[in-house]
């Protein structure tokens, strides 16, 4: 039995659980310093993204957690699907956006959590295809063993009793 977990999707996501309480306080801290100066829409949108992404980090987290260790697909492709839409995205836009003031503390982590994200996105793509292979192989060979042993052997066509030919 080929085990199918991935060790540096693995480790990556065990160093992200830790990397995110640390992510969410700077940037909490540094949105609490710079929430005067910043524009209407940008306190709307970067309240909202706090509560997005620290909302989508937990989920996303678990099943990475659950699809790697425990070889799920569903779990693992939900996963990734968050990383690569939600996640990555707006992690990106706070790093990119000028009109945030971004402060070089806050560039810093979000630079480490758009790393973790990337690695993530890459490393969950090649375990899932891995898994999805080796999945479909074992059902497409437990199917071929079922139907072997549906089929009827030698001599089973052979006439009755009595009968002759």
């Amino acid at each position: 039995c080929e085990i199918l977990s991935s060790l540096p999707l693995q480790m990556s996501l065990y160093f992200n659980v830790y990397f995110f309480p640390f992510w969410w306080l700077v940037t909490v801290a540094i949105l609490y310093l710079k929430y005067p100066v910043l524009s209407d829409y940008y306190k709307f949108i970067l309240v909202t993204i706090m509560i997005l992404v620290s909302l989508t980090e937990l989920i996303r987290l678990y099943l990475g957690y659950v699809g790697n260790l425990l070889e799920k697909v569903p779990e693992l492709a939900g996963f990734w699907l968050l990383t690569l839409l939600p996640q990555l995205p707006v992690i990106l836009f706070l790093l990119f956006n000028e009109g945030l003031k971004i402060h070089s503390l806050e560039r810093a982590v979000h630079i480490v959590f758009a790393a973790f994200l990337s690695f993530q996105v890459v490393a969950a793509f090649f375990t899932l295809k891995r898994m999805v292979n080796t999945l479909a192989t074992r059902f497409r060979l437990t199917e071929f063993h079922r139907l072997e042993e549906q089929r009827p052997g030698p001599g089973i066509y052979s006439l009755a009793p009595g009968s002759s030919s």
